[in-house]
């Protein structure tokens, strides 16, 4: 993240007033520091209320990230693996940066195409010798039988 907001892809970034942080306790290492400092960060973003994403966009993100949006409609992410709350925060940020651009991601139509004349002739030719090949084969050719 950086003052404006969260890049996304060029020309979408959710600006920083758009998303809060929560924090809690965190278990695991830290020492005396993990029973009073509020470590783990919660990236907490609401994408209905959001004013740079699209109707299109809120669908495909309320579709996409169904599992991980609450019944309140708010989208949240933990990580709570750092012994700081500012390393937490930044990696909650860059887990909401991925997770909303692979969600906002569509892929691209797949054409279909055909062989061209010169591979399907490879394969016929190859089909041929090959079937010469077994055609050339004569019982007691091999040492197993």
């Amino acid at each position: 993240m950086n003052e404006e907001g969260y890049f996304i892809r060029p020309g979408l970034t959710i600006p920083a007033r758009e998303v809060w942080f929560e924090f809690s306790h965190a278990a695991g290492p830290g020492g005396q520091n993990v029973n009073k400092v509020q470590t783990a960060a919660t990236l907490c973003f609401h994408p209905a209320s959001s004013g740079v994403l699209g109707h299109t966009e809120k669908e495909l993100l309320a579709r996409r990230l169904a599992a991980r949006i609450n019944a309140d409609g708010i989208l949240k992410i933990t990580a709570s693996e750092e012994r700081s709350q500012s390393a937490n925060r930044a990696r909650a940020g860059e887990r909401f940066r991925l997770l909303v651009a692979n969600a906002l991601h569509v892929a691209k139509k797949r054409r279909p195409t055909r062989p061209t004349k010169a591979s399907v002739e490879r394969r016929i030719t190859g089909k041929r010798v090959h079937s010469a090949k077994k055609a050339r084969r004569r019982p007691g050719d091999f040492e197993w039988e």
